[in-house]
């Protein structure tokens, strides 16, 4: 998909009143930058790095508002598609709260003050990772993967798989194995997040032309690459038991919710999720599907979504605690 002339941010984001400091605060996807704060954080600490505490708090807060500029910037720039979907047509900019140039202004000037901030204060190398993930986020992935390829959220997913490896630069200055297998976890949980939530909104991301996988290989294929990418990123979440990284804890979360994040691929890959039109109740919440029989399988996939946001919060809290356990021990040996 192209932007046209007819639509394009600015012209989708003329406003009629004027916005709120909340309208702004919108633009840095709260929710999204909150995951990423938490995810940096682990990897911060499961460094086990010694750093002060005003330094690491320096290194989180430059973390989330390098998230929240990407997420400013992808608002600016989807304004046209986010018109026209359902889930999204209510964000600052296609809702007509603030305007487009405001949003890629503050994208901008956030982007450069916390790459800056991160290198002057902590270290170059965790700015030069925070200012990739930007670039990759506001740029590959919402200027061209998102509206070219069905692969989108794949390849761009590793914007969003990045924060734990730039915490971990930030406590020590470099990015080892255990590092990247965060980032692992995040990258191959991407997919089956993201597409068991594209089975319930297909028809939103058709209307707006946007090429994700039901939209352009159907429902089937979708169900079964959800699979297949789930049956890799469950072994994925073992192996941090093994070279570190996490302990008893860790491997405990890892297997039960390994386990159950398979028995919920499973049921939608049986199930035909996507099939339906739109399953949603009108003017309801997201995660609202209609009772009929047609929308069963879009529970199958709701529930694999709300899982994955669950397990992956499990994952980092577990490797978060006993990483925080770890340097308590560290200062008693000291």
């Amino acid at each position: 998909m192209s932007k046209t002339a007819a639509m394009t941010p600015d012209t989708v984001s003329d406003t009629t009143e004027t916005a709120r400091w909340q309208d702004y605060f919108q633009l840095m996807k709260p929710r999204v930058m909150s995951l990423v704060v938490f995810t940096g954080l682990t990897g911060l600490l499961a460094a086990r790095a010694p750093i002060h505490p005003v330094l690491g708090a320096i290194a989180v807060l430059c973390i989330a508002v390098g998230a929240g500029a990407s997420g400013a910037l992808n608002m600016w720039y989807d304004a046209d598609i986010d018109q026209q979907m359902r889930r999204t047509r209510g964000r600052p900019v296609p809702a007509g709260k603030v305007k487009g140039e405001e949003a890629a202004t503050l994208g901008v000037v956030l982007s450069l003050l916390s790459v800056m901030f991160l290198g002057f204060a902590i270290n170059w190398f965790a700015a030069g990772l925070l200012a990739f993930t930007i670039v990759f986020y506001a740029v590959v992935y919402t200027m061209w993967l998102k509206r070219w390829t069905a692969q989108n959220i794949v390849i761009g997913g590793l914007a969003g798989a990045l924060p734990p490896a730039i915490g971990w630069a930030a406590a020590t200055g470099s990015a080892p194995l255990n590092a990247w297998l965060m980032v692992a976890i995040i990258f191959f949980w991407t997919p089956p997040h993201f597409w068991a939530l594209s089975l319930y909104v297909t028809t939103d991301y058709a209307k707006a032309g946007v090429p994700m996988l039901p939209v352009v290989k159907g429902a089937r294929e979708t169900r079964k690459q959800i699979l297949i990418y789930s049956l890799i990123f469950t072994p994925i979440c073992l192996i941090p038991a093994f070279t570190g990284l996490g302990g008893p804890l860790y491997l405990a979360v890892a297997a039960l919710g390994d386990l159950v994040f398979l028995v919920l691929a499973w049921r939608v890959f049986v199930s035909k999720a996507g099939d339906a039109a739109d399953p949603r109740l009108a003017d309801r919440a997201l995660y609202d599907v209609s009772e009929d029989e047609k929308a069963a399988g879009a529970k199958a996939a709701r529930n694999l979504f709300a899982f994955s946001i669950l397990y992956l919060f499990a994952l980092f809290a577990a490797l978060l605690g006993e990483a925080v356990v770890g340097l308590q021990a560290l200062e008693l040996l000291k």
